[in-house]
């Protein structure tokens, strides 16, 4: 039996991410610490079929160790050694989304961009444990060719009690008129609507017995889309957020908001009656939804006589329990606009540190950001190198999980506030929710 997802606008999106908030096989690499080893990943013209009649195509992609899929790792790896090639016919710096602390690989501030044909590299340090995202797309605006993302899944010492562990890595993908795909920034070309690959794969199958546990690491990997994930009749109950545990709580109406570069990870239990099938919606605000996987229960009998209980909360990390606010350094960071752009923002490849930066705080005092909003679209914004909370709109509490993407809707003032914890110069990043808006960046001192 199919279920048939409600319609979502674009307005409904930007309402269920707030409220979210409050409330083909992956290629798997394990390093041993007795022996740590050093892994490879090459940005490469890798072929990619795209469109209704599934054309065909080369995109540049990051291949780890000759495979495409995702690095996965155990938490008791303290340090991976990375090996990193340009095999593409421009330059490219490598950008960690939920890697806290580690400045020497902080992109432009500490790594310059890889020139065609060069090579860097460096060790990546793993602090905590969640679900992570790499890509090559902080230089990518108006390119040749558009980049995928790739997943990083750094594994609990002590896992969650799953039967199943998948990544759901999303991305959009939009083609021009002769069919071709086109990167993301101001461009003349006209594109068409947005085509979603999950695991580079359109519509991927999941089959589940009764009463198994499946954890899903959703991605949005989108190049500009905030998206809605939606599962129907079945309950889905969040463990973490952007790289973070968060105390388990169930979904609104079993969906997940997630901007570009949020990470969901969400656990669901197949209590559906034997041969059910069920949806994977996404909803993007443009109308129908997209099928982007199916849930399958089999018939062949239950994985166990029960459902197991409902899931403890994931380890907690170094994070602090409390924030002093009231000492806190205060910034206002208005997000660029058209009328007016902030000259502390600018495009990457024109990107140094010798402009002022956007605050300096000192190391481990909280900082206080005031995110600014007066375009006509929703905003994303990043931090880099640390996690914040969300604060409550009267300044005076905070929602209790961790982000380091934000959504700014239009006209909109969110403030987030971290722990400067580690020295080192930070960027920051935005874009508007739209494919033509160029990414901008900026940075911040931690002394």
């Amino acid at each position: 039996m199919m279920f048939r997802p409600a319609r979502l606008t674009r307005r409904h999106l930007l309402a269920g991410f707030g409220a979210a908030a409050a409330a083909g096989p992956a290629a798997t690499i394990h390093a041993q610490s007795q022996h740590p080893q050093i892994h490879a990943i090459d940005a490469m013209p890798t072929p990619l079929s795209l469109g209704p009649d599934h054309r065909e195509t080369t995109v540049w992609s990051l291949k780890t160790d000759g495979s495409s899929g995702s690095l996965r790792f155990r938490q008791s790896e303290s340090m991976l050694g990375l090996v990193v090639n340009n095999g593409l016919p421009a330059p490219f710096v490598l950008n960690w989304h939920g890697l806290d602390g580690a400045a020497a690989i902080e992109p432009l501030t500490a790594r310059p961009p890889i020139s065609p044909g060069g090579t860097d590299r460096y060790s990546l340090p793993f602090r905590q444990a969640g679900t992570f995202m790499c890509d090559s797309r902080l230089l990518g605006d108006g390119l040749a060719q558009p980049s995928p993302a790739q997943a990083l899944i750094v594994e609990e010492q002590s896992p969650a009690e799953v039967d199943r562990d998948e990544v759901m890595l999303i991305e959009d993908w939009r083609l021009d008129a002769e069919g071709l795909p086109v990167a993301p920034g101001t461009t003349e070309k006209k594109v068409g609507p947005p085509l979603y690959l999950v695991n580079g794969k359109p519509s991927p199958d999941i089959n589940l017995h009764i009463n198994e546990r499946l954890r899903l690491r959703f991605i949005n990997a989108c190049q500009r889309n905030v998206i809605a994930i939606e599962i129907k009749n079945i309950g889905v109950r969040i463990i973490a957020i952007d790289s973070q545990p968060a105390e388990p709580f169930l979904a609104r109406n079993g969906r997940l908001v997630l901007a570009p570069g949020t990470r969901i990870d969400a656990v669901i239990d197949a209590t559906l009656p034997s041969g059910t099938t069920s949806a994977i919606a996404l909803h993007d605000g443009g109308g129908k939804p997209h099928e982007i996987a199916r849930l399958h229960v089999s018939a062949d009998g239950p994985g166990r006589a029960a459902p197991l209980p409902a899931p403890p909360a994931l380890p907690s990390t170094s994070l602090p329990a409390r924030l002093d606010l009231r000492n806190a350094l205060r910034a206002d960071v208005p997000l660029p606009s058209s009328e007016g752009t902030p000259t502390s923002w600018s495009r990457p490849a024109l990107f140094s540190t010798r402009r002022t930066p956007a605050f300096r705080v000192k190391r481990g005092r909280t900082a206080v950001l005031a995110l600014t909003n007066t375009t006509t679209k929703p905003m994303v914004f990043r931090l880099h190198g640390h996690h914040a909370r969300l604060l409550d709109r009267l300044d005076d509490g905070w929602k209790p999980f961790w982000l380091d993407t934000v959504l700014v809707d239009t006209g909109q003032t969110q403030r987030i506030a971290f722990v400067a914890d580690v020295a080192g110069a930070w960027l920051i990043e935005t874009m508007a929710v739209e494919w033509s808006a160029p990414r901008q960046v900026s940075w911040f001192a931690v002394e």
